[in-house]
């Protein structure tokens, strides 16, 4: 990818996988950082936050390279630095993607699922005597707890969540 200091190294390692350890790291560097060039560590943090936003939603966008790119422009960046920004971000990005799907399923990862179908014998509708009905136990891991989460879906329901999960699987996929 890129050749790098260890000091860009750690840098890059903090934006890659944000670990506590690492986040309490950066915050020390940018501390340091402050003391050494005598500035205000408040707003060099704001300024730190205001610079991670435009690649962090370059993320969530997927944007292209030369979207981020004019994105820089538009906020005043010279042409040299923008597409220096540009070429960076093409190298990168989809590494950045890649570990930010796998951050995002950690959070509530699906641990087991079970499933039973049933059909409605009575019901104050009448119309609803006789329909199928699909009841979902997804156990979720949330940190360091499981948790069960029930879900009863009709079937056309359970047909439309079966077509988003197979999205889902295909976007994955193509990440690996």
């Amino acid at each position: 990818m890129c050749e790098c200091s260890s000091g860009q190294k750690e840098r890059k390692d903090l934006v890659t996988a944000l670990s506590l350890e690492q986040v309490e790291r950066f915050l020390t560097q940018l501390s340091d950082f402050a003391t050494m060039n005598k500035i205000s560590l408040g707003p060099l943090k704001n300024i730190v936050k205001s610079i991670l936003l435009v690649p962090n939603g370059a993320l969530k966008r997927n944007l292209s390279s030369e979207q981020v790119r004019a994105d820089f422009i538009a906020l005043g960046l010279s042409e040299e630095k923008a597409s220096y920004f540009a070429e960076q971000w093409k190298l990168n990005s989809p590494t950045l993607t890649r570990l930010a799907v796998g951050q995002t399923l950690m959070i509530n990862q699906l641990i087991d699922m079970e499933w039973k179908f049933g059909v409605t014998a009575g019901s104050s509708e009448l119309e609803k005597v006789g329909s199928i009905f699909l009841q979902l136990k997804l156990v979720i891991k949330k940190g360091s707890q499981l948790e069960n989460v029930y879900v009863e879906l009709t079937l056309p329901q359970f047909y439309s969540f079966l077509h988003e999960m197979e999205r889902v699987k295909t976007s994955l996929e193509s990440f690996s």
